[in-house]
């Protein structure tokens, strides 16, 4: 059964930066594609950063690109989302999840087309 859980959520000043982890269970990661979301309140969903673990192939959602990054840690069953220079906008709840099949393409980083998700870790960023 596949599971992830986000972590390391918080509130922060603008400029600042935050570290979130999303551990994976499930003995899934590998050859699935592991994505970083937000939802902004009264918002949609978006997709922020993928990773494929097995090549380390990352994409990136153009509002994010240069100022987050993905990683995989290669000693346990996380990714991460490394995200500096947060603004108010960075506000919402994150989100990460994966693909119901292996070998998925990693490109797509739309919400649907991921299938399990872990719960959220909200970030608040003040002015």
């Amino acid at each position: 059964q596949v599971q992830l859980m986000e972590s390391g959520g918080g509130s922060v000043q603008a400029g600042g930066d935050l570290r979130l982890s999303c551990t994976v269970s499930g003995h899934i990661l590998g050859r699935r594609c592991i994505g970083w979301f937000r939802q902004a309140p009264s918002k949609e969903r978006e997709g922020l950063a993928t990773i494929y673990p097995a090549d380390g192939e990352r994409n990136y959602a153009d509002s994010v690109k240069d100022r987050f990054i993905i990683s995989r840690d290669d000693t346990r069953p996380t990714i991460y989302l490394e995200m500096s220079l947060l603004q108010p906008e960075d506000t919402g709840m994150y989100f990460c999840a994966t693909h119901d099949q292996k070998y998925g393409d990693c490109s797509d980083i739309r919400p649907e087309a991921f299938s399990h998700w872990g719960p959220g870790t909200q970030v608040t960023v003040s002015s």
